[in-house]
């Protein structure tokens, strides 16, 4: 019996795995099998590599709850089969499925990593190699016969992240994904700096739990001066609409004018669930620490802390799938269910 590690690498698409159309210009999916073709030095690894692929690798705006479910699926069969998962993905929503996948995947015990690169693995000066071989890498560490590794997590331009802290800053840099409110968790250089005591703990003996019930019927609401209440309240008023995440001012800041607490306040005895969360990249929300967000305090607005939008979103999607009662929603969505907010 081989002591390598096994990782499967699941290809659902996006930039590393793109060519250019000669035609056009713009860049498609292409053969995932020549993917591994171009590295070559992924058999000096010192572990064993097996590969799968959406049957049609998409970009990664076309990513939905129903491809999440996907690759959930995909883990959950090969779960006992292998020591790790590397998912191949596009950059622009990495983030939002980083974070999806870390809600349901409950009691994770092995790695799950989401890499991808800002340009194609063929071009001359990509970015591609580099990460897809350090996130193998990490894939593979164990200590003691246990995952070193085991929540999902983001690897992207020399470091590691956990996947639900993660948001995409730069359409053009390699160094793509930032992390504002947690540290990183393992830095790439010369040799790889791990920091294990921010590392997500694991639940030991407890069996995987996979969730793919998310609900869609959600919207996120960015605020600007001069939002009407015209606009809100048809907002409001979608039908099935059942979650909001609004993205305030500041450290959780909104207007006070009558209207917009009477429409607040109006949703959230139809059962809405609204969720505030800060427009800044770094930094949490603290409902009453100024005025502006005393009102929201008061009529049961929750409070997303440190969590980013993508996160926000998809924890509202995945515990609306849950059918959690009115009363406990606003306690278990402000509790960390895998380490979104501090």
């Amino acid at each position: 019996m081989s002591s390598k590690a096994k990782i499967l690498l699941i290809y659902t698409g996006g930039t590393i795995g793109m060519k250019k159309d000669f035609e056009t210009g713009a860049l498609k999916a292409f053969n995932f099998s020549k993917l591994l073709q171009r590295i070559p030095e992924l058999k000096l690894l010192d572990c064993e590599i097996e590969t799968i692929s959406f049957d049609k690798p998409i970009d990664s705006s076309n990513m939905n709850p129903e491809k999440w479910a996907k690759i959930a699926t995909i883990i959950e069969d090969n779960y006992n089969s292998f020591d790790g998962f590397v998912v191949l993905h596009g950059s622009d929503t990495m983030s939002y499925s980083a974070s999806a996948l870390s809600f349901m995947l409950e009691n994770l015990a092995k790695p799950v990593i989401f890499t991808g690169s800002q340009l194609p693995i063929g071009d001359l000066r990509t970015d591609a190699k580099e990460n897809l071989i350090t996130a193998i890498q990490i894939a593979s560490l164990r200590e003691n016969g246990n995952a070193v590794v085991s929540e999902v997590c983001l690897y992207f331009e020399y470091k590691l992240y956990r996947g639900n802290r993660t948001t995409k800053i730069n359409a053009e840099h390699f160094n793509a994904f930032t992390s504002p409110n947690y540290p990183f968790l393992i830095e790439s250089g010369v040799h790889l700096k791990t920091n294990p005591e921010l590392f997500l703990l694991l639940k030991k003996g407890a069996p995987l739990k996979v969730h793919k019930n998310l609900d869609k019927h959600v919207v996120i609401v960015k605020l600007f001066p001069g939002i009407s209440e015209t606009v809100l309240a048809a907002i409001f008023d979608i039908p099935d609409l059942k979650g909001i995440v609004l993205e305030t001012y500041g450290a959780g800041n909104a207007p006070t004018e009558e209207w917009f607490l009477n429409l607040l306040q109006k949703a959230i005895k139809r059962g809405l669930h609204i969720v505030n969360v800060t427009q800044c990249s770094g930094g949490s929300v603290h409902m009453g620490q100024y005025e502006t967000s005393t009102g929201m305090k008061e009529i049961g607005i929750i409070s997303g802390k440190d969590i980013t939008t993508e996160a926000a979103i998809t924890k509202l999607m995945y515990l609306l799938g849950q059918n959690i009662d009115q009363e406990s929603f606003k306690n278990v969505f402000e509790t960390s269910l895998r380490g979104e907010i501090t």
